[in-house]
């Protein structure tokens, strides 16, 4: 069983399998491009929630809001489905794969075999294709990876049925309707308004505010819980920011590029500078992430460490709430 599906390498996950999933039934969707139509980015930030013994922050929607949100906006239909037991699951994929229908999953990465050891911890929002089966092995295009790969079947069992948060209880998904005309002005609209709003939600948890309430709580990280502990809060949020979900200045480089692809659409001048502004914040995204890495290494040489990069947040935020009020004008 195999597929002639193409793998393309993307800079994230789930907008990298939406594009796949799209290609290969004929709309020529970039990654940049499903990111911004499906709104993902996103900023929040629940104290309570505890993420790897870390308050839980997150610069994304949940995971398939993104490619939902694209295929509702564009007018295609995904179906989803998530099993109670290992073997139902195997069989509808492998009847999928039968009839020739390569497969998103999310997945857990704990123990995805092909990633590098650094990477593998129990995260279970992570998604893959599966476009074939050749000698008991499935055919992976995961589009993180410059290449396709292969899990047995034991390996891919063991990844779909993951335990802990977010538990991926097996879920595939595929798209069921492609429409014969898109409306893609319209869509980059809503995605656009949609992400604006967002971001410039007035509640202390969520998009800039968020931003602004996890950069005041830096210092106070370090004043009430020590230096240790905020030190792993620190560490947590960069690994969340930069290598799980791409969302600091990842996010904000695929976002920038979006803006630049829709200018034309919309015939929209104005989207080419504010693509250079998101760019630039990426950078600053990128820059703190470097400063608290060396704070959390004990490699800085700043004194104030957790004021300095309290300001550097803020900083950010004060930017994006600007930029996010000129997009919204914009458009």
């Amino acid at each position: 069983m195999e597929t002639n599906f193409i793998h393309h390498q993307s800079a994230h996950c789930e907008n990298g399998v939406a594009s796949n999933l799209l290609k290969h039934r004929g709309i020529n969707i970039s990654e940049p491009m499903v990111f911004g139509i499906g709104s993902g980015i996103l900023f929040f930030y629940l104290p309570l929630l505890k993420v790897n013994h870390a308050p839980a922050i997150s610069y994304r929607p949940m995971p398939g809001f993104i490619f939902n949100r694209a295929a509702k906006r564009l007018g295609i239909k995904v179906k989803r489905i998530k099993f109670s037991n290992e073997k139902s699951a195997q069989i509808a994929l492998e009847e999928n794969l039968k009839n020739n229908i390569p497969t998103g999953l999310q997945v857990g990465v704990y123990h995805l075999t092909y990633f590098p050891d650094e990477y593998r911890f129990h995260f279970n929002a992570h998604n893959l294709v599966v476009y074939g089966k050749k000698d008991n092995h499935f055919l992976i295009s995961d589009p993180v990876m410059e290449t396709v790969t292969t899990l047995t079947e034991a390996e891919l069992e063991k990844v779909r049925f993951a335990k802990g948060a977010l538990a991926p209880k097996g879920q595939m998904y595929f798209p069921i309707h492609i429409p014969t005309d898109i409306d893609w002005e319209g869509a980059i609209k809503k995605g656009i308004k949609n992400t604006c709003r967002e971001m410039l939600a007035p509640v202390p948890i969520v998009g800039v505010k968020g931003i602004r309430t996890v950069a005041k709580n830096i210092p106070k990280w370090a004043n009430k819980k020590g230096n240790k502990i905020a030190n792993h809060y620190l560490a947590q949020m960069v690994r969340m920011q930069e290598e799980i979900g791409t969302g600091g200045g990842g996010f904000r480089f695929i976002y920038a590029a979006f803006l630049q692809e829709a200018a034309p659409i919309l015939k929209n001048e104005q989207l080419y500078e504010l693509s250079k502004e998101m760019t630039r914040i990426g950078d600053l995204w990128r820059d703190f992430a470097v400063n608290a890495s060396r704070v959390y290494k004990n490699r800085s040489s700043q004194t104030d460490v957790y004021n300095s990069l309290s300001k550097e947040l803020l900083h950010i935020a004060d930017l994006e709430e600007n930029f996010f009020k000129m997009l919204k004008k914009a458009i």
